[in-house]
């Protein structure tokens, strides 16, 4: 789907080709290389070290898979620099094809000599929207991840197969118990150098792998919206204590879109 040569697939226009556009919207998920210059990630890898040590205790993740520290760009202004960038803002549009508002980020890190997978499962179930056109996430690499280090594996066109319940990221069945067909469907694992970054629709399926090396894996994860979403009413780590009630949009300060 990209050329193996390339150091990026970013464009001096900050764009991506029309190929990975065709790509992502034909298995909902595509790796786009290069995203992050060399000062970025280690600016931003020096950023996501400081806060992990600092806030690792606050993980919604509570059962030693990952720790997962949501909402970080609104404590820390290298991460928001992040989270915020509006090239990869574009480049969601671009793939997305309509307007977007940050949802939330998160980090996302698989300690050293972890061997738990992350099982495979959709994010879109777990979010309190309606009204909304396909979601969707950057996954960004701050450090190299291979296979051993924990990187991702997705079901090709799987972000067709709306309406599932939410699934246990911890049981390797769940997903194919709401869902017995994706059983047989490819599964493609992309590794990834520092820099690169995958997006991938709400609704594609995906896991990612133990991270059996003695390096921690640092994933930065954007995730954007429609712009037109509406709150559904139901309960979420960033929406609670807001004040919103069902059918109010999802908009403002509080999800912005820099990159318009």
């Amino acid at each position: 789907m990209v050329n193996e040569q390339a150091s990026t697939d970013v464009g001096a226009d900050g764009r991506v080709s029309q190929d990975l556009v065709e790509a992502y919207r034909e298995y909902g998920f595509v790796r786009v290389r290069g995203v992050l210059d060399p000062p970025q990630i280690e600016r931003f890898r020096a950023g996501a070290e400081n806060y992990l040590e600092a806030h690792r205790a606050e993980s919604l993740e509570t059962r030693g898979t990952f720790s997962q520290l949501v909402d970080v760009w609104r404590r820390d202004r290298t991460l928001r620099d992040l989270t915020l960038d509006r090239r990869l803002g574009r480049i969601a549009e671009q793939l997305a094809g309509f307007p977007l508002r940050l949802w939330h980020d998160q980090m996302l890190v698989k300690e050293p000599h972890s061997d738990t997978a992350t099982e495979f499962h959709q994010d879109r179930p777990y979010w309190p929207h309606r009204g909304d056109r396909l979601p969707l996430s950057a996954w960004i690499a701050l450090v190299d991840v291979p296979p051993e280090r924990g990187c991702m594996t997705f079901l090709p066109g799987t972000q067709h197969h709306a309406g599932l319940r939410p699934q246990d990221l911890h049981d390797a069945e769940d997903l194919f118990a709401a869902e017995p067909a994706l059983r047989w469907a490819p599964r493609v694992t992309l590794p990834l150098r520092a820099g690169d970054c995958t997006f991938h629709s709400g609704y594609t399926g995906h896991m990612a792998l133990p991270n059996r090396t003695g390096t921690a894996r640092l994933a930065h994860v954007t995730i954007y919206m429609d712009a037109e979403t509406a709150f559904s009413g139901g309960a979420h780590p960033v929406t609670d204590g807001l004040g919103l009630t069902a059918g109010d949009r999802l908009n403002g300060e509080r999800f912005p879109r820099p990159w318009a």
